[in-house]
């Protein structure tokens, strides 16, 4: 039975930016790099060589301890560098696109046929598992955990976020195929939650085989976490998967196609981008084209792939993460702020808050341009209580957050640590008054509780 959720908690930042709804095309990237550090856990086995020619759907690399999990490249081309850090880390498979693109070959397949374990088999070996991921410890699904539930969320909540409605559009054939999929992987129910603040396309409200879900509320409601908590919370020795809804597409793709075909439509987003809007790409694009010409003229920004709150920090050239559907640019905060005209003391005309520190609450729909300024220095961890009204979990957040630095086992068992991801954690990190990068935090107690407990 479906079930509509409503949450208190929360916070919109409302930033200037939002990407029109428009789609521009553009030609193959020069390059596409593929980050193993996107998939977090997984250590890989390069089984390419530099100079080597690669097919698009190819498998470049595997998880050593878990060879089935394989990652593919998103494009055709030849292998231009195998970029490594300290102890050989590997870093980034950096591919040089051809200009016609070759795709491993494959053919369609009607997943009614098909049984869970061959639907499972299909999507290892063809590089399309890591867009599984799995609570607890949100990293890629191990594929011999059997999933209670498997969540797929209907639509982002973060600022800036790309309009999955939008994207959405036109694509039921791909969608509902990938959701079939994703039925034959788990013995419980594929849940598909939606945002019950605005009407949700066909593609969405459509959807068959799954248990729809309503949920209202402000960020973080698109977060998965927030979603599996309110509905199916994850209890320690269970484990629930989850996708994102636009890489339902990929792999529902793949089964109507045969073919790895990784195109991604995304957001350029963000107060210093000149004509905010979509792009359709491929997945570890170089960025380049995209905001050649786009961006303001003032230059000191700074480059995100992904959202504000959860991104990754990339060079104007940098590549898209493997999961991010968004690049956002923002003013760089490197600059110091006089405190009786821009500082704290300041009549704060311009500035977000969320308590009423300055008259902007008065304007709730104003939309910002703010910057990466963090406004003060790592300090002490003291409680204010702003981490609780921004946590929409039955979690004592900040008792949480202490537990994971002081890798406290028993204490993060108790508090929850088993249903939560870094990301869960990214309005807290914003609100809290002490700077401390509490998303890091939070990923450092999961690796523990993965090493000690799992």
């Amino acid at each position: 039975m479906s079930k509509t959720v409503k949450i208190r908690k929360g916070l919109d930042i409302k930033l200037l930016g939002d990407s029109e709804r428009v789609v521009q095309t553009l030609s193959l990237p020069k390059q596409v790099a593929i980050k193993p550090s996107d998939f977090h856990g997984l250590n890989p086995k390069v089984i390419v060589k530099e100079g080597e020619q690669v097919k698009a759907g190819q498998i470049i690399f595997f998880d050593k301890y878990n060879e089935s999990i394989k990652c593919a490249t998103p494009a055709s081309g030849t292998v231009q560098q195998i970029l490594r850090g300290d102890k050989r880390k590997i870093m980034e498979v950096i591919i040089s696109v051809d200009s016609n693109q070759e795709y491993v070959s494959g053919s369609p397949a009607k997943i009614e046929s098909l049984s869970g374990e061959q639907v499972k088999e299909a999507m290892l070996n063809a590089g399309l598992w890591v867009f599984v991921k799995q609570r607890p410890l949100d990293i890629v699904a191990t594929p011999s955990n059997a999933p209670k539930a498997i969540f797929v969320s209907g639509f982002d909540s973060s600022p800036l976020a790309p309009d999955y409605n939008f994207l959405l559009d036109g694509q039921e054939s791909d969608f509902q195929a990938g959701l079939d999929a994703l039925a034959k992987l788990t013995a419980g129910k594929v849940h598909l939650t939606l945002n019950g603040k605005e009407k949700s396309s066909s593609v969405l409200a459509n959807a068959k085989g799954v248990q729809i879900n309503t949920i209202i509320g402000k960020h973080p409601a698109g977060n998965v976490g927030t979603q599996i908590h309110h509905i199916d919370p994850v209890n320690k020795g269970e484990f629930v998967w989850t996708v994102n809804a636009l890489d339902v597409l990929i792999i529902g793709r793949y089964f109507n196609t045969g073919k790895f075909d990784a195109t991604r439509t995304i957001a350029l987003s963000g107060s210093e981008v000149i004509a905010p809007k979509y792009y359709k790409t491929i997945i570890g694009a170089s960025i380049d084209d995209l905001v050649n010409g786009q961006i303001k003229t003032d230059g000191n920004v700074r480059y995100i792939s992904g959202n504000v709150l959860t991104g990754d920090r990339i060079a104007s050239n940098g590549n898209l993460g493997y999961y991010h559907n968004q690049v956002t640019v923002i003013p760089e905060g490197d600059h110091y702020k006089f405190f009786l005209t821009t500082g704290w003391l300041g009549l704060g005309f311009d500035k977000f808050s969320n308590s009423r520190s300055f008259p902007t609450f008065l304007t709730p729909n104003k939309k910002f341009r703010l910057d990466t300024n963090t406004n003060g220095e790592e300090r002490a961890f003291v409680v204010t209580g702003e981490l609780e009204k921004v946590f929409p979990f039955d979690i004592l957040p900040m008792q949480l957050v202490k537990a994971a630095i002081t890798d406290d086992i028993d204490g993060m068992e108790n508090l929850g640590i088993y249903e939560v991801a870094p990301e869960d954690f990214a309005l807290c990190e914003y609100v809290c008054t002490t700077k401390i990068d509490i998303q890091d935090k939070i990923r450092q107690g999961l690796d523990l509780i993965g090493r000690e407990c799992m």
